[in-house]
């Protein structure tokens, strides 16, 4: 199982508006401040946003290698359809607006969301919770 994730932000203020936000939307919660950085938690799992002096960049490139983008797991349709909308307020646009919410295929419902500095997070519809709805 996942520990953590830690991502080196170039500026932290606005990573925790970003992240806090979308984090606490999907129900983690705060769990470590320190000058430099913040994290939330859920079920054992951490997520980390730190704006570290060890830096040696002040961008990130989700083309480069290293991290493309984090996928997360939403209880449906609704939900990822609900954080899209919300998320411009909080310093997230939507990619593939063309071909969303279907952008990762037919049978694949989710939002693929950048943030100011070039993260990227997939907001997965969860299939078993799909499949229990269509077949009540």
């Amino acid at each position: 199982m996942l520990h953590h994730i830690e991502l080196w932000v170039p500026d932290l203020d606005r990573a925790v508006k970003a992240w806090g936000w979308l984090l606490g939307e999907m129900g983690y919660q705060p769990f470590q401040e320190w000058d430099d950085g913040r994290s939330w938690a859920q079920d054992g799992v951490y997520v980390v946003v730190e704006q570290s002096p060890a830096l040696t960049a002040t961008s990130h490139d989700r083309c480069r290698p290293g991290l493309n983008h984090l996928a997360f797991r939403v209880p449906g349709p609704e939900q990822v359809d609900a954080l899209v909308a919300a998320a411009p307020e909080h310093g997230w646009t939507l990619m593939f607006t063309d071909r969303h919410p279907h952008a990762g295929g037919t049978g694949h419902y989710a939002g693929y969301l950048e943030n100011e500095d070039g993260f990227e997070v997939e907001l997965v519809a969860d299939r078993d919770r799909l499949s229990a709805s269509r077949t009540a």
